[in-house]
């Protein structure tokens, strides 16, 4: 088998991530853009913005991948036909030291399936995932948002951490819910959620796996037992509605299943969780925007856009090209990765006036945040519903909300993918 420069490159970084070496000897390498600082864990922007000026196109020679980060030619690259997220091409399922039951389930992930595969699993997904089934879950949004708002007030204590109280607990019990698991299995279902999580950045974590394998088990397990029973006798969640999904004679396998259920367990909370964190933050910053969402309900729909624009959940993700393909005047060869940055695109100042400010009655704020094309987030409606209750919920129960303290980079996910706050303590 020929050794592939790039998986080598990786583990090595890998090793010495995992041993907790220093990383001062990489840093001249890593240019304008080094996701391992503080600095960037805390606001990436500045970096951003120097990319996009002067390296729009860039070679990063310690992940071996091409940067690109300008609105225009990140959307190109998303909606191209000519690119693939068939990741175990680039040998990145080597990075991961898994159970070949659990890298099977991720290989036919939506998030590594090209057509025709992707067509007829997405297909399967959408008809289960429909925006009916958005609409019917905002009243218990609603009410979810109005209990765990109630739990706080009933503590007396005028503080709360939001991602613990709130922004976290939200996203886990609607999904939990839509896959029909009851309120007694929640605790291990969000365990589950935050192992399985590590996939989608295998540097979070320094490396380690330990707890993925164990989490794939007993998550395998337990829907295994839930789709055996959801065949016996349907429910009107979303786990029967997968099970009886069919397309020309075609139902998803049990790999496929459990597949989609860990992307939903895992992606599903953890990208809602990060905005509501992120978009809190954000209007706290900036009081005349929270106090104009609520004067202005109507903006409501539009506001959730900017936010998501304005501080990304999803920073970033990656194409491999299927055939050489020109971007922003750099032909690269086919059978290269390409890294999208998402935050770097959604404040591109040829795309958007002033990026940098937060304008929730922004024209135009529509951004890259849910990717673009045939892979756009199938739970995309579901995560702007969430936002969309909960923030002014929030920010109508708690007058002068604030924050208790500034968030420091130590409050940040160790994620180069994921951009949220572990913790946002308030006070009103």
């Amino acid at each position: 088998m020929a050794v592939n420069p790039r998986v080598v490159a990786l583990k090595a970084l890998m090793r010495v991530v995992r041993a907790g070496w220093p990383l001062r000897a990489l840093r001249p390498l890593m240019g304008p853009y080094d996701p391992f600082t503080p600095a960037m864990r805390f606001d990436p922007y500045p970096a951003y913005r120097t990319l996009r000026a002067e390296h729009p196109v860039h070679w990063h020679p310690v992940f071996r991948s091409w940067l690109v980060s300008r609105h225009e030619d990140v959307a190109k690259v998303l909606r191209h036909p000519a690119t693939s997220v068939d990741r175990a091409q680039l040998g990145d399922l080597e990075l991961l030291d898994l159970s070949p039951e659990a890298i099977e389930a991720i290989r036919v992930s939506l998030l590594m399936l090209d057509p025709p595969a992707h067509t007829r699993i997405r297909g399967l997904v959408n008809k289960a995932f429909t925006p009916r089934v958005v609409d019917a879950l905002r009243p218990r949004i609603a009410a979810l948002v109005d209990e765990l708002l109630d739990a706080v007030e009933a503590r007396g204590e005028r503080s709360l951490d939001l991602i613990r109280d709130f922004a976290y607990p939200l996203p886990v019990i609607v999904i939990a819910e839509l896959l029909g698991v009851p309120a007694e299995d929640r605790e291990q279902f969000k365990r589950w959620s935050d192992q399985l999580a590590v996939v989608l950045d295998p540097f979070s974590t320094g490396g380690r796996f330990d707890g993925v394998d164990r989490a794939f088990v007993e998550s395998a397990a337990y829907f295994g037992r839930v789709f055996e029973d959801r065949r016996r006798a349907p429910r009107d969640d979303l786990v029967s509605g997968l099970v009886a999904a069919e397309e020309g004679g075609a139902r998803l396998s049990e790999t496929e299943l459990l597949s989609v259920c860990m992307l939903l367990l895992g992606a599903g909370h953890e990208t809602t969780t990060g905005l509501i964190g992120n978009a809190v933050l954000a209007l706290l910053r900036r009081p005349r925007e929270a106090q104009r969402w609520l004067e202005e309900p109507g903006l409501a729909a539009n506001a959730v856009e900017e936010l998501l624009r304005f501080d990304s959940p999803v920073q970033m993700t990656d194409r491999l090209l299927s055939e050489d393909l020109e971007i922003g005047g750099q032909v690269i060869a086919k059978g290269q990765q390409v890294v999208l940055m998402l935050g770097a695109a959604n404040r591109d100042p040829l795309r958007y006036e002033n990026p940098d400010s937060l304008d929730l009655g922004r024209r135009e704020a529509r951004s890259l945040a849910f990717g673009h094309g045939i892979h756009y987030c199938v739970g995309a409606a579901l995560a702007r519903a969430e936002v969309e209750i909960a923030l002014p919920a929030l920010l109508r129960r708690f007058g002068g909300l604030h924050l208790e303290r500034a968030p420091e980079p130590r409050d940040y996910k160790t994620s180069m993918v994921l951009r949220g706050l572990e913790t946002l303590p308030l006070g009103w």
